[in-house]
């Protein structure tokens, strides 16, 4: 079958539901990332705190605290990766099994679409999951460099390298927690596409209760109030 005959399996309405599914994914991200400063997201506020947090570390002793948050954190983004990674595996079973979910499908009244489609909307499925494996896993990586950076942090607090190192070890817990929140969004716009078995209509409508769900939590949640509720001045 050529990729011409493959294409035309899919309606156009497929095709817009799937550049909804994506565009929704990347704009949302960059929304989230790249917030105006009026309306600023629940995590570049969270990425201040972190800041804040590493030059109150400085002057904390002991400094056990800091090693079980950011323990903590390995462990959620070590979590994620696992159970990604063993979804990713599920994916890959079930592509090699297309035959039976088209039957299973075609009993429940879904669809009869050839083996070729259902192949083709579990390899979206999967290829979202793994751009969130690789972001979990980047991200256990990046809060182990930060672990070894807070190490590094001086018990004197006079001493001139304390606050630069404590600044960096900050930069690097901002990232890792942007490249885990993208793991994030990547896992739950993988599950929106998997509305698309059920066809390109209830892929739009995942993809807008997603988007929603998302923008919510990041502008207009209980937990961005709090939040705002100890920097009055910074927006209304």
């Amino acid at each position: 079958m050529t990729w011409i005959e493959r294409a035309a399996l899919f309606s156009p309405l497929d095709y817009t539901s799937l550049a909804v599914l994506l565009g929704a994914w990347l704009w949302i991200g960059w929304k989230i990332e790249h917030p105006s400063p009026q309306k600023r997201s629940v995590s570049q506020m969270m990425d201040n705190y972190r800041r804040d947090w590493m030059r109150e570390m400085v002057t904390r002793q002991p400094r056990m605290f800091d090693a079980q948050v950011v323990a903590a954190m390995r462990q959620g983004s070590t979590f994620f990766a696992s159970t990604t990674m063993i979804a990713i595996g599920g994916g890959l079973a079930l592509l090699g099994n297309t035959e039976r979910l088209a039957g299973v499908a075609s009993d429940l009244a879904i669809g009869s679409a050839p083996a070729m489609v259902w192949e083709i909307k579990i390899l979206v499925v999967v290829l979202l999951l793994a751009n969130a494996f690789l972001k979990y896993v980047w991200a256990h990586r990046l809060f182990g460099y930060c672990a070894v950076l807070m190490a590094s942090v001086p018990n004197d607090a006079e001493d001139p390298q304390a606050y630069p190192r404590a600044a960096q070890s900050a930069e690097i817990c901002v990232t890792a927690a942007r490249s885990f929140n993208r793991g994030l969004r990547a896992t739950y716009f993988a599950l929106a596409s998997l509305a698309w078995f059920l066809g390109p209509i209830a892929l739009m409508l995942g993809t807008v209760t997603t988007f929603g769900v998302l923008y919510r939590r990041e502008f207009a949640s209980q937990s961005r109030t709090i939040l705002m509720s100890q920097n009055p001045n910074t927006e209304t």
